[in-house]
């Protein structure tokens, strides 16, 4: 059925960072000795530039008349901005600091290349703890060469071997492998770092500069693709040119094949390739140090610089565990932390700091301003903090007092772990939603809206119903927040000016950790947990199918593992799908977007078809088990990925080095992906519960797993009113 996408998606896309074609491989023993010899005879870096310079030059000096003959950046401001955002918190320290003396000297050179090299493995290393591994080694390390094809030398190396002079720059080098031998193949990224990078008193890139750059990109390309053990993606390089004070990236490609290797003159073919099939992206070039020595690491020159770095990672190590759209999604939650932090409120023209109001309206009122203890201790009641007691006024079971145990700050919406006062032995998760006051059309709002408001109806609809089960999050309470002091509300509804006057509270039964945190620091999972998740996933969907409830957003952060507390399952998990604000109870109801993870019918459609969650469920049960699942910035993008993964069938090789039983099940969701046709739950949780506790009649199959209560007449009547439920 994902053949169908064919006609969907028909465009070649590719992220401006990241190829999206595959390096060039020779074909034949010619292409070999020639792509060999032109790197072996290309050597002289005046005569290369000579045959360039001109060309160079006008893409850089085009008039206004002629605008579109300019290099394009390599970077959209758009992904510098979301870069941006994702860092925020991020500590990049840089402790060879840049030498800022005027006079030139060999002390200040070897100082220099340290800042560089330190640089470089700071940039290295804080993206690869952000986005990719907390914990382990660094994949990564910084070398020097002083001419292509040369060998490589630690800067300290090169210092104590007064080969300083003869370095062309530093190289980011991927670990491949056992050998010890540093070869060009290896090269990730590679620095040029001059003394000067720029054209005359202008602020961009000098032509010889662009013209060395592609002169060791060209090399890097062709090392690349004579090598036997690289592993790279993509036929581009990204080169970092730096001086002591100004940066920029060059962005250097092609296909090798489309090279003419018969030329008498090596020189004026590759410059004849590169300006007919090569792809050179030219950045603005911008402040990389500050005067004392310091990197600007927020500003526009650096975030380049880091995003050059993160897509060359991508390229030899596959996308990251966390992607640069959902960490910037962070900072809407940063933000809504930091203006609560604050105390802020909004006023007419201003925003002011909130202070509750003993005094009557319209008095004035002096402030001592020694003495703001007052001003601090509200302003931290906005905060939970372990201990706190909050109130819960539920329309259902009255009030009901719940002490915060920890912030589980995730997603978009402020999570903690609470005990209810009268039961304070069970751990709880209580969700605080926004304010009623605050339901503008903004997205980090609306979401958490969907996080608790939704959720919650969508839960009183399961429990209404009759519906429960351990795979499920049993809705324990929900209301809205009592707060202390005087409260002026003029109904039961209301609210007054308090800023968490009618705030809704969500409290569920289900704690634990997101599968997402669970392989960023534990990795893929073994066959016997990758098997168990999948079937607690379906046998929680398979519940809420009896009451015609899709859940429409299965991903790892809306997975919880969850401590199985049952008799005789020590330390055993659960697997237990959370965050059901998303889910579909008619088919109006449009489908979350999840560019990873979302099926193909809802990226297409906007609205889930019955097998949608069973496909999401394969590509979580691909990510669990070690399949890398590639950045997306677009739905077209994330189609093509789905259709190409599909049609050469790697999610089920991927899941038949695990499994064999997950592997079918791929195969059988593949065959429903875009029908009307249900899941047959029963078959395939008979099945798995095989798998997993040895008999398929163990546990009396799901009954006893799960306690549904529901009679004949309530499937048959909630089938047409799943809607309608809920407060």
């Amino acid at each position: 059925m994902h053949g169908l996408l064919c006609d969907a998606v028909t465009s070649v896309h590719s992220v401006s960072g990241a190829s999206a074609s595959s390096k060039f491989v020779p074909t034949s023993r010619r292409v070999f000795r020639g792509l060999k010899d032109y790197g072996r005879k290309l050597v002289n870096l005046e005569y290369f530039t000579q045959s360039l310079e001109d060309w160079v030059l006008e893409k850089t000096c085009a008039d206004s008349a002629n605008e579109e003959q300019f290099f394009n950046s390599p970077f959209l401001i758009d992904e510098l901005h979301k870069l941006d955002l994702a860092l925020e918190g991020v500590l990049f320290q840089q402790l060879f600091r840049m030498p800022c003396s005027p006079s030139v000297t060999d002390d200040l050179k070897e100082d220099e290349y340290l800042a560089i090299e330190d640089f470089l493995h700071v940039v290295a290393n804080g993206l690869w703890r952000t986005f990719w591994h907390k914990s382990g080694p660094l994949p990564f390390f910084v070398s020097c060469p002083r001419h292509p094809g040369s060998k490589f030398y630690t800067v300290e190396k090169a210092i104590s071997r007064g080969r300083l002079e003869d370095l062309c720059g530093l190289a980011l080098l991927s670990k491949t492998g056992s050998d010890m031998q540093v070869h060009w193949d290896q090269v990730a990224e590679f620095v040029l770092f001059k003394p000067d990078i720029l054209s005359k008193n202008e602020l961009k890139m000098s032509t010889r500069t662009i013209c060395e750059a592609i002169f060791y990109g060209f090399h890097i390309l062709v090392s690349r693709s004579l090598s036997n053990v690289s592993t790279v993606s993509g036929d581009s390089v990204f080169l970092l040119v730096l001086d002591s004070k100004y940066g920029g990236v060059v962005k250097f490609g092609g296909d090798l094949g489309k090279l003419d290797l018969n030329s008498t003159n090596p020189y004026q073919a590759v410059a004849e390739w590169i300006k007919a099939h090569a792809e050179v992206g030219v950045s603005p070039v911008d402040r990389i140090w500050n005067k004392l020595g310091n990197v600007n690491w927020g500003d526009l020159g650096t975030l380049q610089v880091i995003l050059a770095t993160f897509y060359s990672i991508v390229q030899w190590n596959g996308p990251p565990r966390k992607s640069i759209v959902s960490l910037a999604s962070d900072h809407s939650l940063r933000l809504q932390k930091r203006r609560i932090e604050c105390r802020l409120v909004e006023n007419e023209t201003a925003l002011v700091p909130f202070q509750q109001a003993s005094h009557q309206h319209g008095e004035i009122v002096e402030l001592d301003q020694n003495d703001n203890s007052f001003l601090r201790k509200q302003a931290s009641l906005l905060k939970l903090k372990k201990g706190e007691i909050l109130l819960l006024d539920d329309q259902r079971q009255g009030q009901k007092s719940f002490q915060i145990q920890e912030s589980l700050v995730g997603g978009n919406c402020y999570l903690y772990s609470a005990v209810s006062l009268d039961c304070p032995t069970e751990l709880l998760s209580l969700y605080v939603g926004a304010h009623p006051s605050r339901l503008e059309p903004s997205w980090e709002d609306m979401s958490l809206w969907y996080q608790v408001q939704r959720q919650t109806k969508v839960l009183n609809i399961l429990k209404q119903q009759g519906i429960s089960s351990k795979y499920l999050p049993d809705i324990i309470a929900s209301g809205r927040i009592l707060h202390s002091g005087p409260c002026t509300k003029q109904s039961p509804g209301g609210r007054c000016d308090h800023p968490w006057c009618g705030t809704p509270i969500l409290v569920t039964s289900t704690i634990g950790e997101p599968l997402s945190s669970v392989v960023d620091q534990y990795g893929a999972f073994s066959p016997e947990e990758a098997i168990r998740c999948c079937r607690d996933c379906l046998a929680a969907l398979r519940t809420a199918a009896l009451a015609s409830v899709l859940h429409g957003d299965i991903c790892p952060e809306n997975i919880m593992r969850v401590v199985d507390n049952m008799q005789g399952a020590r330390n055993r998990f659960l697997y237990v799908p959370i965050s059901w604000g998303r889910a579909v109870l008619e088919d109006r109801d449009s489908a979350a977007i999840n560019l990873q993870f979302s099926s193909s019918h809802a990226l297409q459609h906007g609205r889930l078809c019955p097998a949608s969650d069973a496909e999401s469920l394969v590509y979580l049960l691909y990510f669990v088990c070690g399949g890398s699942i590639q950045q997306q910035d677009s739905i077209e993008s994330a189609l093509q990925w789905r259709e190409r993964s599909w049609a050469k069938r790697l999610i089920q090789q991927q899941l038949g080095e695990v499994s064999a039983l997950l592997k079918a099940f791929a195969d059988y969701v593949d065959s429903l992906c875009g029908t009307p046709y249900p899941v047959d739950y029963d078959i395939w949780l008979k099945r798995l519960n095989k798998a997993v506790d040895g008999s398929a009649d163990r546990g009396k199959m799901i009954d006893e797993v799960v306690a549904i209560t529901l009679r004949l007449e309530d499937v048959a009547e909630s089938s047409g009113t799943s809607g309608g439920g809920g407060p």
